[in-house]
């Protein structure tokens, strides 16, 4: 009980220091007159602060943990059953104390229906995980259905479902979670998602999390458009739906990883943050994105990542602009992709520097692919494809990775050298070390800032 006390105390400590003055509130008085001993100096400093401190404390330790401090006092014997965040993970089943995986997953699925029986307060947040121990599996199915419907008839707020069945097997979210309302975080991985047909999404949902979830194409659009107060919204490697549509009024952070034929926004005044990894060179069938009308309904974007292969994706069958019909007025940070033998795809890069005028920070990261056709010298030239006078870029960070050395890509280092002149740093970052002949050029390239650096990160050899 010691070692509860002190994680306790521990814990007070770091209350304390965000400024919350907790221990002012402890006197020593419940101590009646007697030597206090250590145990009774840190149950006390601990028992008399407020409800509120108390429950902050709690929080922060593992369920196991919390439920332990009802034998300190009749005062702490029910505080744990009031707490509003329920985290189920592998704390709570250590394997060197538990023994054979069978009596693992047993107790670890009698806590979780203990608690749940016994907690008397609002649940706000619960996280179910196994962390790939398969301590939850095909077998567990009904338990955590069981779970689900307990949940959802007491309003919680936020959950978390993180468990990965043996076999590629997925786990179906039964209906009732679709008819809890008063959901406004859901985070699902490896999940299968079949919602009834009356189903038209969560109209307090402001956050979503789906990673390797499977999924109807037309019931994801249902889920996104018919959930009005969304904001956040993360999807990874997900199976049944290619095309990305998403319409969602008060959205400001999108990131999408897989494989996917498009992505369409419409309605995201709001969206400022989007982050893009096309995992997939190929088209799955028709790409029904492409460059300018990807930006169409990004009028706000602030940062935009775009990795992989979907600025390839963007700019299969068309012909790339010159700049953007509409530029990104907002745009201070762009992270991008490209494959530097490609003169399309260095159009394109051009083209989102020439149509971002307050871009800060920029990263471009070489894309190498095994069949690529080598640019010839007279092939291509900066400044040619800008085709109108040269305009000065508000770069301050620039960050050039996964380079080989190659003319185009020293072209492109040289070129953002010449025209940033308000640039303080640029970190080249070989996918190989550079050659003393090429580290001597990039040394020697003009920079139009006079107090621009080039830091240089070589690769670990071993």
């Amino acid at each position: 009980m010691v070692g509860i006390l002190t994680k306790m105390a521990h814990m007070l400590e770091k209350i304390n220091r965000t400024g919350n003055n907790a221990t002012s509130f402890c006197n020593g008085d419940n101590l009646k007159g007697r030597k206090p001993s250590k145990l009774d100096m840190e149950s006390d400093r601990i028992s008399c602060l407020p409800d509120h401190i108390i429950d902050q404390i709690l929080s922060h330790l593992p369920i196991k943990d919390a439920g332990r401090t009802s034998v300190l006092s009749s005062i702490w014997r029910n505080k744990w059953s009031t707490q509003p965040d329920l985290v189920f993970d592998k704390q709570c089943a250590p394997v060197a104390t538990s023994g054979l995986p069978s009596v693992i997953k047993i107790k670890f699925l009698r806590m979780i229906d203990h608690v749940l029986l016994l907690h008397s307060g609002p649940i706000n947040k619960v996280k179910i995980s196994d962390s790939g121990r398969h301590i939850i599996d095909m077998n567990s199915v009904a338990d955590i259905d069981r779970w689900i419907l307990h949940l959802t008839k007491r309003s919680i707020k936020k959950l978390v479902l993180h468990f990965c069945f043996q076999f590629q097997q997925r786990y179906k979210i039964p209906w009732c979670l679709f008819s809890c309302q008063s959901l406004q975080g859901l985070k699902l991985y490896y999940c299968w998602l079949k919602p009834p047909t009356t189903f038209e999404g969560f109209r307090n949902l402001k956050s979503l999390k789906l990673k390797q979830v499977t999924m109807a194409q037309d019931a994801f659009e249902n889920l996104i458009s018919g959930s009005p107060l969304l904001e956040k919204l993360i999807l990874s490697d997900c199976i049944g739906f290619t095309q990305i549509n998403i319409h969602a009024p008060n959205m400001w952070f999108v990131e999408i990883v897989g494989k996917f034929e498009g992505i369409s926004f419409d309605n995201t005044p709001q969206l400022a943050n989007v982050f893009v990894n096309q995992t997939t060179q190929s088209r799955l069938h028709r790409c029904s994105s492409n460059l300018v009308n990807f930006f169409d309904h990004l009028p706000n974007i602030a940062v935009l990542v775009i990795h992989s292969y979907f600025i390839k994706i963007l700019l299969a069958d068309v012909v790339v602009p010159v700049k953007l019909p509409t530029p990104c007025i907002n745009l201070t940070s762009l992270s991008v992709c490209i494959n530097f033998n490609d003169l399309k795809e260095i159009s394109a890069g051009l083209c989102l520097l020439k149509s971002s005028p307050n871009l800060q920070v920029l990263g471009i990261f070489a894309r190498h692919e095994k069949h690529a056709d080598l640019l010839t010298p007279v092939s291509y030239c900066w400044e040619d494809i800008f085709s109108e006078p040269i305009m000065s870029f508000k770069l301050e960070r620039v960050m050039v990775g996964d380079i080989s050395g190659t003319k185009s890509e020293l072209d492109f280092i040289r070129f953002i050298l010449l025209y940033s002149p308000v640039l303080e740093k640029m970190t080249v970052e070989p996918v190989v070390n550079f050659t003393s002949e090429l580290m001597t050029e990039l040394i020697r390239f003009r920079r139009v800032s006079g107090q621009a650096e080039i830091v240089y990160l070589a690769k670990d050899s071993s």
